[in-house]
C-alpha cells in the first residue's frame, strides 16, 4: 500500500503548491479536488491546456495525480435532464483523469437526505443508469469510479454501498472504503465493512475522529459534502488520535480485504479548520504515523 496526499488538506495552497508540499513529504501520489471555487482544486471548466500543464508540473516534481475528487452528486435525480447533465459532467472528469493519468475518481452514491426514502427504487435505478453510462466511458481508459461510503448519499453504510455495487454490476465501478465516514453514524465496524466490500474496494481514505460529548449521537447531515458546525456530532483528529484503530484496520484491509492500493490521507483541514492545524504543521505527523504502521505490517511478515 502507498500513501497519497489529498488537496482537501491544503485549502491555503494552490494545487501546484500542494503537489510540491506533498513531494517534500516523500509522497508519490495525490488525490486532487475538482471544484471551481476551491483554491486547492482543479476548476471544472479547466481546459486541456491547463490539464496538460498540470500533468507536466506533477511529472517534473516526481509525483503522480492518482485520483480526482469532484463534488457532482445528482446522479440519481428523478429529473432526467438534471441526471443526464450530471452524467455528462462526470464524463468530463473522466476526460481530465485520462489526460492526467489518474486511475481513480471519487464519486458520491447520488444525493439522498437523511429522512428520504426510495420505496419505488426509482432513485436507485437512476443512479445505476448513470454509473453504467459513466462506467462504460471510464473503462475505455482503465479508470475506476469509486463510490465513497458517505453521508447524504445512498451509500451511507457498507451494506447500502454494496447494494449499489451489485445493482450496477460494472467492472469499472468500485468502492471507496472510508471507515471514518462509517463511524459517523455509527454504521459497520471495520471487520464487517471490509468483509462486505472486499473484492470491490478500489480506493481508501484515511482519517480519524472523536464524538461530540464522547459518544455517538444521532447523526445529521445538511449537505452531501460536509456538515454545518451547529449540527455536527464529530470532530476531526489525526489518524491515531481518534476512535479508530488504524493499525488493526490496515492489517485487516490487507490480509482479509486483499487490498494493496493507495491510502489517501484525507486530512480534512478544508472543513475542520478549528479541529486541525494547517497541513504544513499537521500532515507530516500523519504521514509519519501511517508510514510507521505500514512498516510494522511489513515487519510482521518477516517474523
Amino acid at each position: 500500500m502507498k500513501i497519497a496526499g489529498h488537496t482537501m488538506s491544503t485549502p491555503e495552497l494552490s494545487v501546484e503548491e500542494a503537489l510540491a508540499f506533498f513531494t517534500s513529504l516523500g509522497l508519490e501520489g495525490a488525490e486532487v479536488v475538482v471544484q471551481s471555487d476551491y483554491k486547492s482544486g482543479i476548476p471544472y471548466e479547466a481546459d486541456n491546456n491547463y490539464i496538460l500543464s498540470l500533468r507536466e508540473f506533477a511529472n517534473n516534481l516526481g509525483i503522480k495525480i492518482v485520483a480526482l475528487t469532484p463534488y457532482l452528486n445528482r446522479y440519481n435525480d428523478l429529473d432526467e435532464n438534471v441526471r443526464a447533465k450530471e452524467s455528462a459532467g462526470l464524463m468530463r472528469i473522466i476526460d481530465m483523469a485520462q489526460v492526467l493519468g489518474a486511475g481513480s475518481i471519487r464519486i458520491y452514491g447520488g444525493a439522498f437526505k437523511d429522512d428520504e426514502t426510495d420505496s419505488t427504487g426509482e432513485k436507485l435505478q437512476r443512479l445505476v443508469k448513470t454509473l453504467r453510462e459513466c462506467g462504460d466511458y471510464a473503462q475505455n481508459y482503465n479508470i475506476k469510479l469509486s463510490i465513497e461510503n458517505h453521508f447524504g448519499t445512498m451509500a451511507t453504510t457498507a451494506t447500502k454501498t454494496m447494494k449499489i455495487i451489485e445493482a450496477v454490476n460494472h467492472p469499472a465501478v468500485g468502492v471507496l472504503y472510508d471507515q471514518a465516514n462509517l463511524a459517523f453514524f455509527p454504521a459497520e465496524e471495520y471487520q464487517e465493512a471490509i468483509d462486505l466490500q472486499k473484492g470491490h474496494i478500489t480506493w481508501v481514505h484515511v482519517k480519524d475522529l472523536v464524538y461530540r460529548g464522547g459518544k455517538p449521537q444521532k447523526f445529521k447531515s445538511d449537505s452531501v459534502s460536509h456538515i454545518s458546525e451547529e449540527i455536527r456530532t464529530v470532530f476531526s483528529r489525526f489518524p491515531g488520535d481518534g476512535v479508530l484503530d488504524w493499525p488493526s484496520i490496515l492489517k485487516y484491509l490487507r490480509d482479509v480485504g486483499g487490498y494493496d492500493g493507495w491510502l489517501s490521507l484525507e486530512y480534512e483541514r478544508r472543513w475542520g479548520k478549528t479541529d486541525l492545524p494547517p497541513a504544513v504543521e499537521g500532515l507530516p505527523v500523519c504521514v509519519e504515523r501511517l508510514r510507521n504502521w505500514l512498516k510494522e505490517l511489513d515487519t510482521e511478515d518477516l517474523i
